[in-house]
């Protein structure tokens, strides 16, 4: 493992970058002056928008390939991020980008809309690429570094960082479709892609089904426990590592968009496009990669039926077609471009006049000041996609739409209609409903419009490409600013949990439903939680249960439980269920194990002023809450150690300036297992801020619904702040609970 102290490498990179981002291409592209001087020029884009403040606030470097084959480029720095080049040989550049990546996975991923092509030495050649872009990060990252992998030309990556410097903390996040099983398993070399993709703590998706495609995958083929977004992986050691599976919908600068949509020049250049094209009542829009998944034949299709019917004219309207150069080394591309062009000229030849094509065709990209031009001139917007990961064009046409005007006509088949709902959502293959939508959003009157521009703009700007980028390394790293209150995310959450037949509401104590104190006696749940708690069992169809790693006796005595709450207790060894608790009946072999470890502990507990032990019918645990955190963490080394030598095989658990032995084995998680199996519930809220409830969190199925209380690493999919905003949620299920019921009841 390389030496985060040590200052350079053999390559001259420095090893002690804190944050490393790994892609295929670099944030900036080599240009070369007249004059033949190279230089670098940052590339636009929205990855490079939401990583570029994280990238310069924690010492970050970035890792990729300079866009240029056979050459190779020295580190740099640019614009106060560390570049570190990778190089590509123009064999590898055809055969494990062009190759592997854009003719075996593209395809394959995207539904096999194409066929994809399978080749041995292509795959030989991913391989070795995606070594070299994994040596690279594993020479540049320092001791416990956050690396972050993306897309599908690295899906190794994760694996071999994780292989040569288990330190790291690994994120990997998919930006196209996860296919399903049928498809997937076509690739010959499925096993090593999925087990390159579980080298990484966090595997994200842009839509929920691809997250649940992946977690398909790993169960056919490896059979691995599954639960919700966690997977369990099992290690070398026997030991379980836990991976997050789950999707993270990518965004955009939708400030950024707006703020040049603004621009007096910039409208000044929409209306003038208008003019050029003879101020037509409608002008439909399509910017697209120019790609077999993008649906342009479709809608080109749909486009020149409506002129041929009669249903429109080119008087009256017209389609501009922005198709962007793509992989035109790749036939089959070649292919797609020599079609569309053949498409163009007929429909012009059969439908336009002079002064009025039916189509303007234009096969170039354009700076985006021209495309934002073009998104406040469109009336109606066209995304018409096979298959799209997530399509950043339907958000950034929504951003730029600051008169709250124009239609959003979009494929239900991207990843941005799982977001964008007030947009006009079709099915592209259906060409006649493509027909009739397209003119629905001709027809559509102003206010309509307004409506729904209105719904779609508050869902771009506040999930925009930075939240996208927090959010992610939040679940990465356990860091992150918490807003007060329940999030957006949350109260969704919340009302898909509201209309659930049979509803479990598991909550632990301390920390969650009472603030954290000094005195564990003195530890209360808030009045606002404790009121919220009682109307949510007031109902047959709702339980609730405190999950504490506390015994049964001291809960009981400081959460004075409702009436009908059921209490389970030293971390699910305890349970006490609508029929009374369950007694523990440790074997003889039990309880001298227990008595020697009460005698450790209280000694251990005595060498420091501060710190007490507390007794549970299986278990002790050493509170070390008064003492400095230097000082506590030495005392519960201490006594780990101890303990381990003189009782070997006892169960240990640490949480928050705690550390627990116990004689017999259980979690949170097989607790909550059990009660819910108890109360054949249909659906879970789990709630808990310790790392002990990530063994709860573990067990929550893809429906139930995990809340993460404050910072820290967590496997839960959402998080508020404290124990006020705990109370907020309960408020908000309780009121979401009973509406539900008044609806049903009607």
């Amino acid at each position: 493992m390389p030496d985060a102290q040590t200052p350079t490498t053999t390559r001259g990179v420095r090893a002690a970058y804190e944050m490393i981002v790994v892609s295929n291409r670099l944030p900036v592209d080599y240009v070369e002056s007249a004059d033949g001087t190279p230089g670098w020029r940052s590339s636009p884009g929205g990855l490079v928008t939401a990583l570029e403040p994280v990238m310069r606030a924690e010492d970050g470097a970035w890792i990729g390939w300079a866009g240029v084959a056979d050459r190779e480029f020295e580190p740099f720095a640019h614009d106060g991020i560390e570049i570190i080049p990778v190089p590509l040989t123009a064999d590898e550049l055809e055969d494990y980008y062009e190759g592997f990546s854009n003719d075996t996975l593209w395809p394959l991923y995207h539904d096999v809309i194409a066929p994809p092509s399978f080749h041995r030495e292509w795959w030989e050649a991913y391989v070795r690429v995606n070594r070299r872009f994994a040596d690279a990060a594993i020479e540049a990252a320092a001791e416990g570094a956050v690396v972050w992998v993306h897309d599908y030309q690295l899906q190794l990556v994760p694996k071999m960082l994780r292989e040569a410097r288990p330190d790291l903390v690994i994120g990997f996040f998919n930006h196209i479709p996860f296919p399903a099983y049928g498809i997937y398993s076509q690739l010959p070399w499925r096993r090593q892609v999925i087990e390159g993709l579980l080298g990484a703590d966090v595997v994200g998706f842009q839509r929920a089904a691809d997250a649940g495609n992946f977690s398909r995958a790993v169960r056919r083929l490896f059979g691995y426990a599954t639960r919700g977004s966690i997977i369990e992986v099992p290690e070398e050691d026997g030991e379980l590592r836990r991976v997050v599976a789950r999707h993270f919908p990518i965004s955009i600068d939708a400030a950024g968009f707006e703020e040049i949509a603004r621009r007096p020049e910039v409208q000044e250049r929409a209306a003038e496009i208008r003019r050029n094209l003879g101020d037509p009542d409608t002008i439909m829009l399509g910017v697209d990669r120019l790609d077999y998944t993008k649906g342009i034949r479709h809608r080109m299709k749909a486009f020149g039926e409506l002129l041929r019917d009669g249903r429109l004219s080119v008087e009256d309207a017209t389609l501009v077609q922005v198709a962007s150069p793509s992989r035109e080394r790749v036939e089959t591309y070649r292919q797609l471009r020599d079609e569309i062009e053949l498409m163009v000229g007929r429909l012009n030849g059969d439908h336009g006049e002079l002064g009025h094509p039916a189509i303007s065709y234009l096969h170039h990209g354009y700076p985006r000041e021209e495309m934002v031009a073009l998104y406040l001139a469109a009336d109606v917007m066209l995304v018409t996609a096979l298959r799209d990961g997530m399509n950043l064009v339907a958000k950034e046409y929504v951003a730029c739409r600051f008169d709250d005007d124009g239609v959003l006509l979009l494929s239900e088949f991207t990843g941005a209609s799982d977001e964008l709902r007030q947009a006009v959502l079709v099915n592209p293959h259906d060409i006649e409903g493509l027909k009739d939508a397209m003119i629905a959003a001709v027809e559509m009157p102003k206010a309509e419009r307004a409506r729904r521009m209105r719904a779609l703009r508050r869902r771009v700007q506040s999930n925009d490409v930075a939240n996208w980028s927090a959010t992610f390394l939040e679940a990465l790293t356990g860091a992150g600013k918490i807003p007060a209150g329940v999030s957006d995310s949350l109260s969704a959450a919340v009302s898909r949990l509201a209309g659930t037949e049979r509803l479990l509401v598991a909550l632990d104590f301390d920390g969650t439903l009472a603030p954290l104190v000094d005195r564990p006696e003195d530890a209360r749940a808030t009045a606002r939680a404790r009121a919220a708690v009682e109307r949510l069992i007031a109902s047959d169809d709702t339980r609730v249960a405190f999950v504490s790693g506390r015994s049964l006796e001291s809960l009981r005595e400081v959460a004075d439980p409702p009436e009908g709450v059921l209490l389970s207790g030293s971390h699910g060894v305890e349970l006490q269920l609508d029929d009374g608790g369950v007694t523990i009946e440790l074997r003889d072999v039990e309880h001298a194990r227990l008595a020697r470890l009460t005698e450790l502990l209280e000694d251990a507990a005595s060498e420091a002023d501060g710190a007490w032990v507390e007794h549970k019918p299986a278990g002790v645990a050493l509170h070390t809450r008064k003492l400095p955190v230097a000082v506590g963490a030495a005392l519960q080394h201490a006594a780990r150690e101890r303990i381990e030598d003189e009782l070997p095989g006892i169960t240990v658990r640490t949480g928050k300036s705690v550390i627990e032995f116990a004689v017999r084995s259980s979690d949170k998680g097989e607790s909550l297992t059990r009660v819910r199996q108890y109360l054949g519930s249909t659906a879970v809220l789990y709630v808990g801020d310790d790392v002990t409830d990530e063994d709860a969190f573990a067990v929550l199925d893809v429906d139930d619904v995990g809340v993460k209380v404050g910072q820290g690493k967590s496997l839960a999919g959402h998080r508020v702040r404290g124990t006020e905003d705990v109370a907020l949620l309960l408020e908000a299920l309780a009121d979401a609970r009973e509406a539900a019921r008044e609806h049903t009841s009607r």
